[in-house]
């Protein structure tokens, strides 16, 4: 029988099932989440935090649920946890944006065989040229959501990176990785705000197996 609902609550309670038909590789992934999830140079809280951010970014409604209590179980307050969503919503919205450099690029035919170069950021501000209000509203989404406020600067950058790492979009790695480390991040920090990201974007994939399960099981 075929399930209306696509996704509910219960239907992650299949996931133990994975660790009978690909054991080695179930086994394997947890021992990494744990490890990614577990505090080092950053703290728990930070990393349910980033968790957060990056779920949304997945869009993986079983990873939010999963992650925002477990950010609950951490002290992160409601202010916290919207604060890391709309860092996660303006990266989101930022790699979009960012891509318009390579459109730019694309129409003018002048970006030559490298379709990345670093260079190529710098006709960003163009876009405001052909769009302004919508490239004026942007940039103060984007800025407002990167201030202090109920999250620092410091730990809004680390999770900026972590959504970065997982929209692929190497212009918003560049620039907040060079944002987290003027905001005195570690290299080791940035480290573990990349693994939580990693773990987020695998469990994600693994996550969604309950729904291959049951469409697999359908009669």
């Amino acid at each position: 029988m075929s399930k209306e609902n696509l996704y509910e609550k219960s239907y992650f309670s299949r996931l133990p099932e994975l660790n009978d038909l690909a054991p080695d590789a179930f086994k394997a992934f947890v021992q990494f989440d744990k490890a990614a999830m577990a505090p080092g140079k950053l703290t728990g809280k930070l990393k349910e935090l980033i968790a957060v951010a990056v779920a949304h970014t997945t869009g993986c409604p079983y990873c939010i649920d999963v992650h925002v209590n477990g950010a609950k179980k951490q002290e992160v307050t409601k202010e916290e946890m919207a604060e890391s969503i709309f860092v996660a919503a303006a990266l989101k919205a930022g790699s979009a944006a960012a891509h318009g450099v390579n459109a730019l690029n694309a129409y003018d035919e002048s970006g030559g065989e490298e379709l990345y170069k670093a260079s190529h950021f710098n006709r960003f501000k163009e876009l405001g040229e052909l769009s302004s209000d919508g490239f004026s509203s942007f940039m103060n989404f984007s800025d407002e959501t990167m201030k202090d406020g109920a999250l620092t600067a410091k730990e809004k950058e680390l999770i900026a990176v972590a959504v970065a790492h997982t929209t692929g979009c190497s212009y918003c790695i560049d620039v907040h990785t060079k944002g987290a480390k003027k905001q005195g991040v570690s290299k080791e920090e940035l480290a573990e705000s990349i693994f939580v990201a990693s773990a987020l974007k695998a469990g994600s994939a693994a996550a969604h197996a309950v729904n291959a399960l049951n469409a697999y099981d359908e009669e």
